[in-house]
């Protein structure tokens, strides 16, 4: 799915600017370019299961008329029930047939390497996502072996200009490396299984629920302020519904 409408770059230049929040302090969106704009967007259209088209969005001034315009964009029954717990004992029902643990002693605060130790550890989180049919993404590279190959990546890239083939032969061997190691990456981001169930809420919404043809209207605010500050980097709480898009 991609987000490729010129309406669209327009919306998201004017949203990379800066958020003000309710206290009227200007609070600064650094680092953050067009392409992370367009990720986030995209991953709420995956979580939601809604379609952005043209120019919708133009109008949106602040964050609060920004959920209130998802909400009623999702056409589906609004059911006052928690999704965050239906998404937990999902979660706990996968665990539980997948890796033959009793589901009476997956409590929310059971960490998730006494569930998932080391040795084979691929292989069931393969598992848990083949049933319930979408990606977790748990799994990351030790921190020390992204930061040598980012490392790598940017001397390569400055040595284009002192010798041109030995800096291309580092990019790919770099860029390589990293895309192999990710594929193999074991470390754990989350610590237990309550997270596990909100990263679940926050990605992949309606696919957690009991009832994937309803979900409560209530919810969303919470859902698109979670994905918000993971994926820009912004604290919560500057996503005030008062918080603009400058």
């Amino acid at each position: 799915m991609v987000i490729a409408e010129p309406a669209w770059k327009l919306v998201i230049q004017h949203w990379i600017l800066k958020v003000t929040s309710n206290a009227m302090k200007d609070y600064e969106l650094k680092n953050i370019d067009s392409e992370d704009i367009e990720d986030l967007l995209v991953k709420v259209e995956t979580s939601l299961d809604i379609k952005f088209v043209d120019d919708e969005l133009v109008h949106i001034t602040t964050f609060g008329q920004l959920c209130d315009h998802i909400a009623n964009k999702i056409q589906l029954d609004n059911v006052e029930d928690c999704t965050s717990q239906q998404a937990f004992y999902k979660l706990r029902k996968a665990i539980s047939s997948t890796l033959q643990l009793d589901e009476n002693v997956v409590s929310p605060d059971f960490l998730l390497k006494d569930i998932l130790p080391r040795q084979g550890r691929r292989s069931n989180v393969k598992n848990l996502e083949k049933y319930l049919g979408f990606k977790l993404n748990l799994l990351r590279l030790p921190r020390w072996i992204t930061g040598t190959f980012v490392i790598i990546v940017l001397a390569s890239f400055f040595g284009l200009f002192l010798n041109f083939e030995i800096g291309f032969l580092g990019l790919v061997f770099s860029i390589g490396g990293l895309w192999f190691a990710n594929k193999i990456g074991n470390e754990l981001d989350l610590k237990t299984v309550r997270q596990v169930a909100e990263k679940m809420t926050s990605e992949n919404y309606l696919k957690s629920r009991r009832n994937s043809n309803a979900f409560n209207k209530k919810e969303i605010e919470n859902v698109l302020t979670n994905l918000f500050s993971k994926e820009l980097g912004i604290e919560k709480i500057n996503l005030t519904r008062e918080a603009k898009f400058i």
